[in-house]
């Protein structure tokens, strides 16, 4: 992967030794910080999920939008009302990852902001945030177990950058620091994707047809397609960045689709449980991710990622 000459984003705030949120969005102190009354089948299996991934394998909650409920209230409100962050350290990384990191958040920027544009609307760009360990955030109290995810609250993809040594020496989702670059990107991508979703009004509709559901299987599908439309969208950015910049190389498309294939539920449930529940499915098979991504990487528009208007995903 070509990235050197990408654009560096100074929307990366590096927290990693320090900082947090003070409050915000409603939640509580101790535990994962969630809330205890008040809450929608949305939030019952926010709790569930989280609970499986702190003890039996962390990737499951790779795509953020898991925590869609930050707790009970409003929920207009609160997609409308980002929390404000205490005193921190929010300068830019000075590391070589937090240098590669801002050079994919950056590209990013450039890409959605170009699409956005053509669509003749604005793309707000979000913030990164950088921690190590944990850091409060207005969504949920964020470990590093738990993975990157996106917070829609304050619009801020949450990032432990141990995930990626994770996602290499535990996974196996990439084969080696060179290769495994593509799929660090794929994986900040696919955080983007949900920010964009949250843009596009997406998320919040996502998040009140699951509150409405009469039963968790189908609030759980409804989040699969979240899932796997942000994976879509993160081919998206791929194809339009590639064709600006001609940053992939040879073998890096593979390792996207070896991390794809390893964060599959199907493939995370069979090892962790040795048998597979497709109706606690929240992500998508590792087949389907796979083909969601490739989709957008070849169409590379947004149209050809609506994942909620196809029967079979």
């Amino acid at each position: 992967m070509r990235w050197e000459d990408f654009r560096r984003s100074d929307n990366v705030e590096d927290d990693r030794g320090g900082g947090g949120f003070a409050g915000g969005g409603g939640l509580g102190g101790g535990g994962m910080g969630l809330p205890t009354g008040g809450m929608g089948i949305g939030t019952l299996i926010v709790i569930a999920l989280i609970a499986w991934a702190l003890g039996i394998n962390p990737l499951v909650l790779l795509g953020g939008a898991d925590i869609l409920q930050g707790g009970g209230g409003n929920t207009q409100a609160r997609y409308d009302q980002p929390a404000q962050p205490r005193a921190s350290r929010n300068a830019p990384p000075q590391d070589q990852t937090g240098d590669f990191i801002s050079a994919v958040l950056g590209n990013t920027e450039d890409i959605w902001g170009q699409i956005f544009s053509e669509a003749g609307q604005t793309y707000q760009r979000p913030k990164l945030r950088l921690f190590s360990g944990a850091e409060q955030t207005p969504c949920v109290y964020a470990q590093s177990a738990m993975g990157p995810f996106y917070c829609p609250i304050d619009q801020r993809v949450y990032l432990d950058t141990s995930f990626f040594r994770d996602l290499q020496k535990k996974f196996g989702a990439c084969d080696n620091d060179k290769a495994c670059q593509f799929s660090e990107a794929y994986v900040i991508a696919h955080e983007i994707g949900h920010h964009v979703q949250n843009l596009l009004g997406i998320l919040p509709k996502v998040q009140q047809a699951q509150q409405r559901a009469g039963d968790k299987a189908t609030a759980n599908q409804l989040q699969v397609r979240v899932e796997l439309q942000a994976d879509c969208l993160a081919g998206v950015w791929a194809n339009r960045s590639n064709k600006r910049q001609q940053f992939i190389e040879p073998g890096d498309v593979e390792q996207a689709l070896q991390t794809a294939s390893a964060i599959g539920d199907d493939r995370l449930q069979r090892q962790s449980r040795g048998y597979v529940v497709p109706d606690s499915f929240t992500h998508g098979t590792s087949e389907q991710r796979k083909r969601w991504f490739m989709t957008g990487l070849k169409e590379g528009t947004v149209q050809a990622c609506n994942t909620f208007n196809t029967a079979q995903l």
